[in-house]
C-alpha cells in the first residue's frame, strides 16, 4: 500500500474500500471481505445507513484499530453546530470506535460553517484525526476554505479517468487540501470500460481497465475508494501498486477527460432544492 500525507501529518492510504450503496444487510460481510484481502481504508457516511455494519466488521476482524483508516461524513440533516456534534458522537457509537480518522461534510448545503465548528472541536478533542469536505466544487470550496480556521484536509469529489477534476487542483493546492475520488471507476457509465485508450494501456501492462484507472488516480496523488460486493474484484482493485504508468501513458489518459467536474451539477438550484427539501 502507498500512503498520502495530509496537511497535519496524518498518513492516509491511497486506496480504500467504499460502501456507498452497500445495503446495511450486506455491509458487514463486504467490509469483512475487504479487510481480509488487505484494504485498510474504509469509507462510509451517516447517509449510507451502514455505519454499524462497518463497525461490526472492524470489531470482528482482529485488526488493530490503529491500522485501519476510517472515514465517515456528516449529512445535511445533521448540519449546524449542535446537531453535527450530536451526530459525530452517534457515528462514533455506531462505528464502535472512540475516534474517526477522517470526518467530512457530505454536501455543501445547510449550516456548513456550524458543522465545521463542531468538527473543529471534535478534532481538537481527539475524536477526529483529520477533517474535510465532500462535493464542494471550486467556487464553493474556495469560499469555505478561505473563512474557516482549520483548512479542509480533504475534498472528496466524483473523479475518474473521464471526470478528472483538473480545474480544482490549483485551488486545493492553495489550502494544502488533498483530493479523494468517489466513483473512481465511473460507476460503469459512459463507455468507461470500453474506452480505447484505457484498454490499450491495460493490455500493455497485462492489467485490467479498472487497475489502470485506479493506478492513474493514485499516481496523481488522489485517494480512490472503489466499491464492489465481490471479493475477487476487491482483490483485483487493490492490486495496483506493482506497476507504474509512464509519463506518456499518464498524458494519454489526461486527453480522455469528458466532464472535468463530474456529471452532477452541485450548483443546479433544482438539485439543491431537492436535497434540502428531501434531507434537510
Amino acid at each position: 500500500m502507498e500512503y498520502l500525507k495530509l496537511s497535519n501529518g496524518v498518513e492516509m492510504p491511497l486506496l480504500g474500500y467504499g460502501v456507498f450503496q452497500v445495503t446495511p444487510e450486506e455491509c458487514e460481510r463486504c467490509v469483512s471481505d475487504a479487510l481480509s484481502v488487505g484494504y485498510r481504508l474504509i469509507d462510509t457516511a451517516q447517509a449510507y445507513f451502514n455505519e454499524e455494519g462497518v463497525g461490526a466488521a472492524i470489531a470482528k476482524s482482529g485488526i488493530p484499530r490503529d491500522e485501519i483508516f476510517l472515514v465517515t461524513k456528516v449529512w445535511i440533516a445533521n448540519a449546524g453546530e449542535e446537531k453535527a456534534a450530536q451526530s459525530i458522537d452517534e457515528s462514533l457509537r455506531k462505528l464502535g470506535t472512540d475516534y474517526i480518522d477522517l470526518l467530512l461534510i457530505h454536501q455543501a448545503y445547510g449550516d456548513v460553517f456550524g458543522s465545521w465548528r463542531a468538527m473543529e472541536k471534535a478534532y481538537r478533542d481527539g475524536k477526529v484525526r483529520a477533517i474535510g469536505v465532500s462535493n464542494f466544487q471550486a467556487g464553493r470550496f474556495f469560499d469555505f476554505a478561505h473563512y474557516v480556521d482549520v483548512k479542509p484536509m480533504v475534498n472528496q469529489l466524483q473523479c475518474n479517468a473521464l471526470m478528472q477534476q483538473q480545474g480544482i487542483e490549483p485551488i486545493h493546492n492553495q489550502f494544502g487540501t488533498k483530493m479523494m475520488a468517489w466513483g473512481p471507476l465511473g460507476q460503469g457509465a459512459e463507455g468507461f470500460f470500453s474506452n480505447e485508450v484505457l484498454n490499450a494501456i491495460a493490455a500493455s501492462h497485462g492489467k485490467s481497465v479498472a487497475q489502470v484507472a485506479l493506478r492513474w488516480l493514485t499516481q496523481r496523488g488522489i485517494v480512490a475508494i472503489p466499491k464492489s460486493t465481490h471479493r475477487e474484484r476487491m482483490e483485483q482493485n487493490l492490486n495496483v501498486f506493482d506497476f507504474t504508468l509512464t509519463d506518456e501513458e499518464m498524458a494519454r489518459i489526461a486527453t480522455i477527460n469528458q466532464h472535468d467536474t463530474g456529471t452532477i451539477n452541485f450548483g443546479d438550484p433544482q438539485f439543491v432544492k431537492y436535497l434540502i427539501e428531501t434531507y434537510g
